[in-house]
């Protein structure tokens, strides 16, 4: 606005302030990269600067390049439309605290998808996550992705990934017509659940986990994946809030297109979105053992859950435990579908592990049941679960 104003022909009857206004067009463009695009556009050819017609410098690439894009700017674009729409956006105030973004969003009755990039400098992802921590305060239904990019600001006008943003804003629009929105017939099984799925697709534990969950209650579904559960859940008549959190792209456009509200977030990070006691239901479905933070993780659900149900593998199960005694191969080589080397289970715990670490955290355990997942079928207590059970399911309070 200053390079535009500061112009000699800026206000002067029938004259435009074209070197302004390019100037700033220049200064904006800069912005609209990201650093690794600048690099992978200019490093290259830095000393090989396009033979532009300009009066502006072109002793480098990246010169002749913004102003060739200012002086077409000019040639499309009003310098007074510049001052106005900057202005607009500059003036333009959601509110300033948690506390303004919620009374913001109050009033709103619609579902809210938000999207940001991974490296836009113009709207960074911290603004767009403030939004969705006063979509959540208000008790809105959103969903939200940061799509991993490269573009910088101009990712959303280019292709290179529009296959996650284009997607996620096609399958939400889908099921805000829809009357009862569903997966499309081409969804991956795999995409079910989150990829730390100790056993494969195979999912026992829903069932049991359904009966659990009563049918109005509010669910926060941690590790969500491709929003299997969720669908369960959001399929009973009188099943309150729903919400997922899961951190793959691509199993978040899942949820999307299953009609589901979705958040990016990684639990490693705590669950600072969600105020105390936010959910009747805290869940976190076969992905402990793949948690850095154990600890951390379990206060945040302890704290937004008033009640937390946790499924975990057990290392103990006989099968396991002969592979690796028996044969000396690492487990995850044979029962787990990992290999050693690629597994993402980071924690190596038993049945007998989880009772110890919830009876020295003052945790209560309110019900505990053990799966024989291959089997399909319970383990009772007189059974030795710590050898015959592959899973358990643990309801838990403070």
């Amino acid at each position: 606005r200053n390079a535009i104003r500061h112009d000699p022909q800026f206000e002067q009857t029938g004259k435009s302030p074209q070197g302004g206004l390019a100037i700033a067009r220049m200064l904006g463009h800069i912005t609209y990269l990201s650093s690794r695009a600048m690099s992978d556009k200019f490093e290259a050819t830095r000393n090989e600067p396009r033979d532009v017609d300009t009066n502006f410098e072109k002793m480098f690439s990246v010169g002749s390049y913004l102003a060739y894009k200012g002086q077409q700017f000019v040639e499309r674009f009003d310098a007074n439309s510049y001052l106005a729409l900057s202005t607009a956006m500059d003036r333009f105030d959601l509110g300033g605290t948690p506390e303004a973004l919620r009374e913001t969003f109050a009033p709103s009755t619609c579902r809210w998808l938000i999207i940001s990039f991974s490296d836009d400098w113009l709207f960074p992802e911290w603004q767009s996550r403030q939004m969705v921590q006063g979509l959540v305060d208000a008790g809105k239904h959103v969903s939200y992705c940061n799509v991993e990019s490269q573009c910088g600001h101009d990712a959303f006008l280019l292709e290179d990934d529009l296959a996650t943003y284009g997607g996620l804003a096609e399958a939400f629009l889908k099921n805000c017509t829809d009357d009862t929105p569903a997966a499309p017939e081409s969804a991956s099984p795999a995409l079910a659940h989150a990829p730390t799925s100790v056993f494969g697709a195979n999912r026992l534990d829903y069932a049991r986990l359904l009966d659990l969950i009563g049918e109005s209650a509010s669910v926060l579904d941690l590790g969500c994946g491709g929003g299997g559960m969720l669908e369960q859940l959001a399929s009973r008549p009188s099943q309150a809030n729903l919400q997922g959190v899961e951190l793959d792209e691509q199993r978040i456009l899942h949820c999307v297109n299953r009609g589901l509200d979705v958040i990016q977030g990684d639990l490693n990070k705590g669950l600072e979105l969600f105020s105390d006691n936010h959910f009747d239901i805290a869940l976190l479905s076969q992905t402990l053992q793949t948690i850095y933070d154990v600890d951390g993780l379990i206060s945040e659900l302890l704290r937004v859950g008033r009640r937390t149900i946790v499924s975990v593998p057990n290392f103990a199960y006989h099968k396991l435990t002969d592979m690796l005694v028996g044969e000396g191969r690492t487990p995850e080589a044979g029962l787990l579908h990992y290999a050693w080397f690629n597994t993402p289970n980071i924690r190596v715990l038993t049945l007998k592990d989880f009772e110890r670490y919830c009876h020295d955290k003052g945790i209560t355990i309110e019900q505990c049941i053990a799966l024989d997942t291959e089997a399909g079928q319970e383990v009772p207590p007189e059974n030795d679960p710590n050898r015959n059970a592959d899973m358990a399911i643990f309801v838990l309070s403070r």
